[in-house]
């Protein structure tokens, strides 16, 4: 089960001038394929953070912090989401350089994704970095 991958969206925004880092993820049975695309299980993750966001856009105005890595999908092994990934999101959320978090997702990352849209195209997964 420790060696089991875990598939996560994450999206680094400020509401109200205030840093968060919601996210949403999964355990999966095995390593998102070779791909550009993570399939249905990057896209429900990805639509779950997103509906979160937008129900919490209520609260106060909501910015994006990072520009295009504002929204990523990484698969990270399961020990890096219980065991790091906690403190690395709570250095960033209290004061830390995004620059720092995002060469920190990278370096623990198995794989990971932006998330991007074209008008009349569909949403499409592009490898990060």
């Amino acid at each position: 089960m420790a060696d089991r991958p875990y598939l996560v969206a994450l999206a680094l925004v400020e509401f109200g001038g205030k840093r968060a880092l919601p996210l949403s993820g999964q355990s999966q049975p095995e390593s998102v394929a070779e791909s550009d695309d993570p399939g249905d299980a990057g896209r429900t993750l990805a639509l779950e953070l997103l509906t979160r966001l937008w129900q919490r856009s209520d609260e106060a105005p909501m910015q994006r912090a990072a520009a295009e890595a504002s929204l990523l999908l990484v698969e990270i092994p399961l020990e890096v989401m219980s065991e790091k990934l906690p403190i690395l999101k709570a250095a960033w959320i209290a004061g830390g350089e995004t620059d720092v978090l995002l060469r920190s997702l990278q370096e623990l990352a198995i794989r990971a994704w932006t998330l991007s849209i074209a008008k009349y195209e569909p949403l499409r997964f592009v490898a990060w970095p």
